[in-house]
């Protein structure tokens, strides 16, 4: 997966928000930016320190020969253009508050032309709740969006706590850029616009979708007072009273390629009708999906069924219409209680969805007495679009396309239930690098070779930080997954492989999150040579580079503290993508692979990996308890 910071719609001069030098700066007036601004910045890492460590990182995936060339073509870019290119880096960094915030947006988000469904949006899967049918679905939903908006106040009065990790404070930027925010297509390159609630005339709507119907929703009354859970319902009844029936699928039009979806978006905003209508989406505070049951309708779904609607809604017939995939965050209630979200990847990770998530369900638990009514409420409002010929043939596309990609998409979500975070830390193991060697083991059983694998690193310990790559797969695991493998190797070597592997794995991401990481550094100074037109070097041109940035494997750990898990799809259409949330006892995964390709299946994948924690256990199980590492 790749991620971003966007560019925002700001009042110049209103608010808490305001820019300077380019960037988003937001004042402080609670705990939740108190430190913001005594964030350090990102450094930018020493060069021999890159190369140094990028070398070690590609030469378990290429041969004695390609790694003697790279060698070569390393000590080559260290003598030019290298030092040139890292003296523009340096100044960057001395001129921005985070010299790779803008390009990152750019380059890993904004700047892409494939579909966000499934190659950039991630989906949640919630715990399976108790509701069963339209009007109980109703009535979680109503008191799901003011678990939202209990949350929002938190935002808006800047009360959240400030994040931290390893006993450091993080950026807490992201938690300001989910609501009231969207992607809006463009010619060439998208934009990313946020509303936020200091301005003169704040959102005060969310979009409501059912029947692939879009309603215009407000959730606050007079004087900015919050709808009681009683009258959301309300609203909601109104909603599904007035779309019975399905209407032409528009959302849809926002799961085609971005150029496709620019021209069209530029087609329908001629008209004044339409362009309004579009406004009122974007400003809108979230999308609320209101989807048709799955399976028999009577009964709850598989959670793979489950995470398929939420990642991209099961194709035409079924729900893929009934969203806007360009809305930053997309809440969605299904029938029979599934329920989850999806989420347009330019503003966050997924620890700050995670946040929000953790809140609400923590919300929709309680039993709490309703809060006095909101005054002067108005009615829902359906958003109508005159729909030129232009746009209905998209749709029509959009249809065709979404039919194949539902089909190419393999989902599957288990539950390892027979050991979780506390059995690894009794081990003395940090639970994300074993999760980590686990899906290592796993690869090469499959495959019988390493693979260059991403892991998310978050570098939220600096201002405006957002993330770069763990290189998971290294000399350390691919010594261990051999000696794993080999029957004659005893027991207590393969542990002291493990925990060697472990080791290194805690180490690289230490120093990931402390900005002294491999990927984003490369890609500084590729994109220096670009901007100051240089020819691209031949490090990056390299047969290594390509191997080693081509992730056949794509994983994140997004924890949460209900039984949840985060899915996305692969990164290589040869490829896995893995998300898991650790728990005490257990261990959620969500596996992804494109049925197109014959070598990936994600169900192999869950079986092997499960096996792989299985026999893990039980090679620590069996050995003496050695010491801490």
């Amino acid at each position: 997966m790749l991620h971003t910071v966007r560019q925002l719609r700001l009042v110049k001069g209103v608010g808490d928000i305001f820019r300077m030098s380019g960037e988003m700066k937001v004042t402080p007036r609670g705990r939740m930016f108190s430190v913001q601004y005594q964030l350090p910045r990102l450094p930018v890492p020493p060069l021999q320190q890159t190369m140094d460590k990028y070398l070690r990182s590609v030469r378990p995936l290429v041969t004695e020969e390609e790694f003697a060339n790279t060698q070569q073509i390393v000590k080559e870019f260290l003598k030019s253009p290298g030092p040139e290119l890292q003296r523009i880096l340096e100044k960057r960094a001395e001129e921005k508050t985070n010299w790779l915030s803008e390009w990152w947006k750019n380059v890993a988000y904004l700047d892409y032309r494939i579909p966000v469904v499934v190659n950039f949006n991630p989906a949640v899967v919630f715990p399976e709740q108790s509701y069963r049918g339209s009007k109980e679905q109703l009535r979680f939903a109503a008191k799901f969006v003011a678990g939202a908006l209990d949350y929002k106040m938190m935002v808006d009065e800047q009360t959240l706590p400030v994040e931290m990790l390893g006993g450091k404070p993080l950026c807490m930027m992201q938690y300001y850029q989910i609501l009231a925010a969207c992607r809006v297509p463009g010619h060439k390159k998208d934009t990313h616009v946020i509303y936020p609630s200091n301005e003169p005339d704040p959102p005060k709507h969310i979009a409501v979708i059912h029947n692939n119907h879009i309603f215009s929703v407000d959730v606050y009354g007079n004087k900015g007072k919050p709808l009681n859970t009683h009258q959301l319902q309300k609203q909601l009844e109104i909603v599904a009273d007035q779309s019975k029936h399905e209407s032409p699928p528009i959302g849809m039009l926002t799961t085609l390629d971005r150029d496709t979806w620019a021209s069209t978006y530029a087609d329908l905003i001629k008209d004044k009708k339409n362009k309004a209508a579009m406004k009122e989406i974007q400003r809108s505070i979230f999308v609320l999906c209101l989807d048709k049951p799955l399976g028999d309708g009577n009964s709850p779904p598989q959670r793979a069924l489950v995470a398929a609607e939420m990642l991209h809604g099961g194709g035409a017939r079924l729900n893929s219409g009934n969203r806007w995939y360009d809305k930053t965050l997309q809440f969605i209630v299904g029938g029979n209680g599934a329920c989850g979200l999806n989420y347009e990847h330019t503003t966050a990770e997924g620890p700050p969805i995670a946040a929000i998530m953790d809140h609400v369900l923590d919300f929709t638990q309680k039993n709490a007495e309703d809060t006095l009514p909101a005054a002067d409420v108005a009615t829902p409002r359906r958003l109508d679009f005159n729909l030129t010929p232009k746009a209905t043939s998209c749709i029509a596309l959009a249809e065709q396309e979404m039919t194949s990609l539902v089909k190419d998409v393999q989902i599957t979500v288990f539950t390892f239930s027979d050991y979780g975070k506390d059995f690894i830390k009794h081990s003395r193991l940090s639970p994300d690098a074993y999760i980590q060697v686990a899906l290592q083991l796993t690869y090469y059983r499959l495959f019988k070779r390493p693979c260059a694998t991403y892991e998310t690193a978050s570098l939220r310990r600096f201002q405006l930080g957002r993330t770069d790559t763990i290189r998971s797969c290294s000399v350390d695991t691919h010594e261990f997954t051999q000696g794993m493998e080999n029957r004659s190797l005893p027991d207590a070597a393969k542990v002291a492989l493990l925990r060697q592997a472990v080791k290194a794995h805690r180490k690289y991401t230490d120093e990931a999150v402390s900005g002294q990481g491999v990927d984003r550094h490369l890609l500084g100074l590729k994109l220096a040579a670009i901007e100051s037109g240089q020819n691209i070097p031949q490090l990056f041109l390299d047969d290594a580079f390509t191997e080693s940035t081509y992730f056949r494997l794509s994983t994140s750990q997004v924890g949460a503290k209900h039984d949840a898990v985060m899915a996305f799809g692969p990164s290589a259409p040869d490829g896995f993508g893995c998300c898991y949330n650790p728990q005490n006892t257990r261990l959620n995964f969500a596996i992804t692979a494109f049925n197109i390709c014959a070598e990936t299946d994600s169900d192999r994948f869950a079986n092997v990996l499960k096996s792989s924690l299985t026999d893990l256990h039980d090679l620590l199980a069996a050995a003496p308890q050695d010491s801490k590492l």
